[in-house]
């Protein structure tokens, strides 16, 4: 004799039921991995001109940006994730920087520092890209001949402010 066997479930018209817990979890994810990449800011410092010097306060003991977890610069595009223009860019370096933002991995995003990377500055001139929005799509800009310490903070705070609000993708369909 055969054995008897079990029915076989069939699903709901909406799909595989999900467990209450499961999807406290799948709403929660854009929270939690926001939150990590909001602290894990890796910048990549593209420096060109006068405000190299407010960078390096900045960068300094005195301002701490290790509190918002924007310490360590990296050096190569391929480990950051935050480029950070500092300075006047020519349009002799412009393809260089549109090359150094295309080979930084997402999520990317870019900090325009100082008046001459937001608006060219006082140089109005044929040489000078005015504004680096022209080259690069900017997520923050921080105006300022050199700007303070202290508005370079503030940028760096509504900019992780920004990344803990979007979506991020890193599991597709069905986690």
């Amino acid at each position: 004799m055969s054995a008897a066997r079990a029915p076989i479930p069939i699903a709901p018209a909406g799909g595989v039921k999900k467990e209450p817990t499961f999807d406290w979890f799948t709403t929660k994810k854009d929270e939690i991995v926001g939150w990590a990449r909001k602290f894990s800011l890796f910048p990549y410092p593209f420096v060109t001109a006068c405000c190299g010097m407010e960078f390096m306060s900045v960068s300094s003991t005195i301002y701490d940006t290790d509190r918002f977890g924007a310490a360590l610069p990296r050096f190569t595009p391929r480990q950051s994730d935050l480029l950070m223009v500092v300075g006047t860019i020519s349009h002799k370096q412009a393809p260089v920087l549109a090359r150094i933002y295309a080979q930084m991995c997402e999520p990317k995003w870019v900090l325009a520092f100082g008046a001459c990377a937001t608006s060219g500055g006082f140089y109005d001139n044929y040489a000078v890209v005015q504004g680096v929005d022209k080259i690069i799509p900017v997520d923050m800009y921080v105006p300022g001949c050199p700007p303070r310490p202290e508005m370079v903070i503030d940028a760096i705070m509504k900019l992780q402010d920004k990344i803990a609000g979007q979506h991020h993708v890193i599991l597709k369909g069905e986690f």
